[in-house]
């Protein structure tokens, strides 16, 4: 009798999980769904994203040789298909080889907008402080000093990937601020920086001469001076530099009637 009891409860039981697993079918196949879906979305984002970084690598590789070979405008277009590319990384280079090129065509505050774009697009302080850096010494004769100093305070900070260069543009930056005294700490602090180069020690200790010397006062007035002068006006084939005396060669030279 025991056992026919047990047998029935048996049945009973397994009809309840036979009932609690229909109802919960739908939610089971729902999560498998979304799962899947997922997975699917992370397999196809990845492949986008590797096409898109191997193209981009092919057509940066492109930019490149076209602008070796003096190819200017092919190469700024190339840069400029780059730089709308989802690689952040490529989009990064392209952008500061575009900011390179305006500054080669004197247009620097357009210059100083690509790198700032290519430092946003980074992917890393790499690629990021790379960019910054560029703004800061395109402006580096131009701007204030508290704008220079904004920019270059996250680049100074313990692990930044160019401390030693960001120190040596702070320091270019308070000399031609005047402030000679603050500029001098900072050459001092980079020629006993571990991590700065050879060449930026030995900058630093010419820089501290010159400041020791007096001589740096007049770095500032000079560097804005020769901004402020207008482009040389070109001159013909042959022709006499203005306000030299030519030759004697040149002074028989006959006139052209």
């Amino acid at each position: 009798m025991v056992d026919v009891f047990d047998e029935v409860e048996e049945q009973l039981r397994a009809e309840r999980y036979r009932e609690l697993a229909i109802k919960a079918l739908p939610w089971v196949a729902g999560v498998l769904g979304a799962a899947l879906i997922i997975a699917l979305g992370v397999w196809g984002w990845q492949s986008y994203t590797t096409k898109a970084t191997n193209k981009a690598s092919e057509t940066y590789a492109q930019a490149l040789e076209a602008y070796q070979a003096g190819r200017n405008d092919e190469a700024d277009r190339l840069f400029g298909e780059v730089a709308k590319s989802p690689s952040k990384a490529y989009k990064s280079l392209a952008l500061q080889q575009l900011g390179g090129a305006k500054l080669a065509a004197n247009k620097p505050q357009e210059a100083v907008k690509l790198f700032d774009e290519a430092a946003e697009a980074a992917p890393n302080p790499i690629l990021g402080d790379a960019a910054r850096l560029k703004a800061v010494f395109v402006l580096l004769d131009t701007a204030p000093l508290k704008d220079i100093q904004t920019r270059l305070d996250p680049l100074l900070k313990e692990g930044r990937p160019y401390r030693a260069q960001a120190r040596e543009a702070q320091a270019f930056a308070k000399m031609m601020a005047g402030d000679l005294a603050g500029a001098r700490g900072d050459f001092v602090v980079i020629s006993l920086m571990p991590d700065a180069s050879e060449g930026a020690r030995a900058r630093a200790n010419a820089a501290k001469s010159l400041i020791d010397s007096g001589s740096a006062k007049a770095v500032p007035a000079a560097v804005k001076a020769a901004i402020a002068l207008p482009p040389p006006t070109p001159l013909a084939p042959g022709a006499a530099v203005p306000g030299l005396v030519p030759s004697g060669s040149q002074q028989q030279a006959p006139t052209a009637q």
